[in-house]
């Protein structure tokens, strides 16, 4: 087993010797990679870790000055990845054979001195907790370095538009959840949204309000019951209402008036900034709630 752990070494560190002395830190880190290998202990553990490990090593090897920093920045996470994943292995596989040794000892203290047999087993039980703790330990530190490695990856693979994009159909479809989400809790239907520049805007359209009035329709009462729970499910951004009108000073009244009913609804009264604007018959008695992103 010992030899082949050695040839397994020796053919993970033949693909990059011929560029090991171009750079340190290839060489370096193959090196911690050939001793992992090599390693009668780890030899067998972290197979998918010490792959990943040595295509980042590779890459390294063949990266352009400009990608230099962040390949050596993820080759080093990978190799780090590979070698803590190793030793959590190595952790588990300890503390099973203890576990084991513990239940061979609790057995033969049936024929031996109880006492003296569950002390050792108290020992061995103390000895395999700590090892426990310290395998969860590397585990969520290993946890942690996958992470780092996933926003390292992400950085190499991505382009800010292709980011955007992205950011933009996660919150669409975060939205939507929490439109779904809100319409179940509340029991009613959300005004119709889309998203602009300024936000996310719901237009509560020209049957909000009776002519002249500020008082909100039935529907749209509702409607702003099931806004208020969208708001307080977990969109934290400032809100605008803009009321509209063709006669000066009722846009303002009637943006007042849904402000008044997302404040009963539990919104935050803080959070909430109102203005009327007059505007043409097309859009007379309707009201725009802008959600800041």
């Amino acid at each position: 087993m010992f030899i082949r752990n050695l040839v397994m070494a020796g053919l993970l560190a033949l693909p990059l010797m011929a560029v090991a002395a171009e750079d340190p830190a290839v060489a370096s880190l193959n090196q911690r990679l050939v001793a992992l290998q090599a390693d009668v202990q780890t030899a067998d553990a972290a197979s998918f870790e010490k792959l990943q490990a040595q295509q980042a090593i590779a890459a390294l090897a063949k990266a352009k000055r400009k990608e230099l920093d962040n390949a050596r920045y993820l080759a080093e996470r990978r190799v780090a990845i590979a070698e803590t994943a190793a030793r959590t292995a190595v952790a588990a596989r300890e503390v099973d054979q203890l576990e084991r040794t513990r239940s061979e000892l609790l057995i033969e203290a049936g024929r031996r001195e109880v006492t003296k047999a569950r002390q050792e087993a108290e020992r061995l039980r103390m000895q395999s907790q700590i090892q426990a703790e310290e395998a969860e330990r590397l585990r969520l530190a290993a946890e942690a370095e996958t992470l780092a490695r996933q926003d390292a990856e992400t950085a190499l693979t991505s382009v800010a538009g292709r980011q955007q994009q992205r950011l933009s159909a996660a919150q669409q479809n975060a939205a939507k959840l929490a439109r779904e989400e809100a319409e179940l809790v509340s029991g009613h239907r959300l005004p119709a949204s889309k998203f602009a520049s300024r936000g996310e805007v719901f237009t509560l359209t020209g049957d909000a309000f009776a002519a002249g009035q500020a008082s909100l329709s039935a529907d749209a009462a509702n409607q702003a019951k099931a806004l208020a729970e969208y708001l307080n499910i977990g969109k934290k951004g400032r809100v605008t209402i803009e009321g509209y009108d063709s006669a000066n000073g009722v846009g303002q009244r009637r943006a007042q008036a849904l402000k008044d009913a997302l404040v009963a609804a539990g919104v935050g009264a803080s959070r909430v900034q109102v203005t009327g604007r007059k505007a043409a018959s097309t859009r007379a008695r309707s009201a725009e709630v802008i959600i800041a992103p």
